[in-house]
């Protein structure tokens, strides 16, 4: 087919799309189904785990489990993302991770008790191929769009992720509402079959208009990981070079570690530590708070982007990442079911606006060149390693003190701290997006 003009509505609407294949991933299983069910297989009452010949607490040890997950994305993206640039094909890296965590979600259909290894490694292997793909879907923004549309499609991409994502979910609600015991997990395992398959399904749209990668890319060669390595050293000196760039990176490797942190571990802290009456208010109350910080995430990425057109980029961040510190103090005194739904509501109002205004702030930061993948890859490396930090630290405290709550008031360090590295992107560098 023909190759589509920058900056068309088809195109990037087909690349907004992606978002609306891929979110159902971190809601059903990262955020709400699949804690749940892990909540009902290794409930507080019982909570320990033996793995590899080790007890872990079982909050703890998926909090570990998706810290070494982020550590091989943080460590195999930057050569890939190189690589993709370099040989043109960053398309094809974007369908293989998304086909990996698509199959993985399936697979975690036979997630049980009995059979934790192989779960496991299909929650390994789901997270790995999500924020994969995300490498690639990323750098296809200053591809695609100029930079007056990159705010609002950044944003729209986000607004199709929690649609779509709403729609399967509650899909799953009706499914497992009203059931009890095997039958009511059951249905649990049914929606993670049903997230991979609604992943692949619609990812297609995307995959049929974005265009392969750069053009005028060379043809793969023996020293193509070389290439890779080399890519990623020409981006790091310009990334030396321009300090509004760095400090913002710098920023946003900060408060990004809280912000990933805290959208991971949400449904678990509700689960655990949320008085609820019964296991059926539990599964109700969760998944219908799940649906309050998606649906109102849409109006916060909206209104943020807004916001960045009024006061600025920068000014916005510094806002929300004192805003979000405010939350983590406050989740620390949350124990009934109001409080919770309280606090997610606030949630959904910062979590998509700061995705969405991050992205895009960066996207407006790099320097002209065609290697956007290699830039991007940067942005995907400071967030996963954020993450691995944030995760094993929250996973330590976890373990250690036996309560989450402990761990997730110590996450407000970093969002202070990332509003204080925001101040030092002064006016005078940031031009337009201040």
């Amino acid at each position: 087919m023909a190759t589509l003009a920058k900056g068309s509505k088809k195109l990037t609407n087909a690349w907004a799309f992606y978002d609306w294949a891929n979110s159902v991933y971190p809601l059903v299983i990262s955020s709400s189904i699949f804690p749940l069910y892990y909540g009902f297989l290794f409930p507080k009452e019982n909570p320990n785990i033996l793995f590899l010949g080790y007890e872990f607490k079982s909050t703890a040890l998926i909090s570990f489990v998706t810290a070494f997950a982020f550590l091989c994305v943080a460590f195999i993206s930057p050569i890939l993302s190189g690589i993709a640039d370099f040989a043109g094909n960053k398309k094809r890296f974007m369908q293989f991770f998304c086909y990996l965590g698509a199959i993985s979600c399936i697979g975690m259909y036979w997630f049980t008790k009995d059979n934790i290894y192989f779960g496991i490694v299909c929650f390994f292997f789901g997270l790995i191929g999500f924020w994969g793909s995300l490498v690639f879907y990323n750098s296809y923004l200053p591809d695609i769009a100029y930079k007056e549309q990159q705010d609002s499609l950044s944003a729209k991409g986000y607004s199709f992720g929690y649609i779509g994502s709403v729609i399967l979910l509650v899909i799953n609600l009706i499914m497992i509402l009203g059931k009890e015991g095997e039958e009511a997990l059951h249905a649990m395992r049914m929606a993670f079959a049903m997230t991979g398959i609604w992943w692949i399904l619609f990812a297609q749209y995307a995959f049929w208009y974005l265009p392969k990668g750069n053009k005028n890319a060379d043809k793969i060669t023996k020293d193509v990981v070389l290439n890779g390595f080399r890519e990623l050293k020409k981006v790091q000196s310009q990334l030396y070079q321009n300090l509004r760039l760095y400090r913002y990176l710098v920023a946003f490797f900060v408060y990004s570690m809280a912000v990933q942190t805290v959208m991971l571990v949400a449904t678990y802290f509700g689960e655990q530590e949320i008085n609820w009456s019964t296991d059926s208010e539990k599964t109700t109350g969760l998944i219908i708070s799940i649906l309050v910080i998606q649906l109102v995430a849409v109006l916060g990425a909206t209104l943020t982007s807004k916001a960045s057109e009024k006061f600025g980029n920068i000014s916005t961040l510094i806002v929300i990442n004192a805003i979000w510190a405010i939350i983590c103090v406050f989740a620390y005194f949350v124990t009934e079911p109001i409080h919770f739904y309280v606090t997610a509501g606030f949630v959904g109002l910062v979590m998509g606006g700061i995705q969405a205004l991050s992205r895009s702030t960066y996207s407006k930061f790099l320097p002209k060149t065609d290697d956007t993948a290699s830039f991007f890859s940067f942005y995907d490396v400071a967030e996963k390693i954020g993450i691995v930090i944030g995760m094993a630290i929250y996973g330590t405290i976890d373990q250690i003190t036996g309560s989450m709550r402990n761990a997730i008031v110590f996450l407000m360090v970093f969002f202070v701290a990332g509003l204080l590295l925001l101040l030092r992107v002064t006016k005078n560098e940031t031009s337009e997006v201040e």
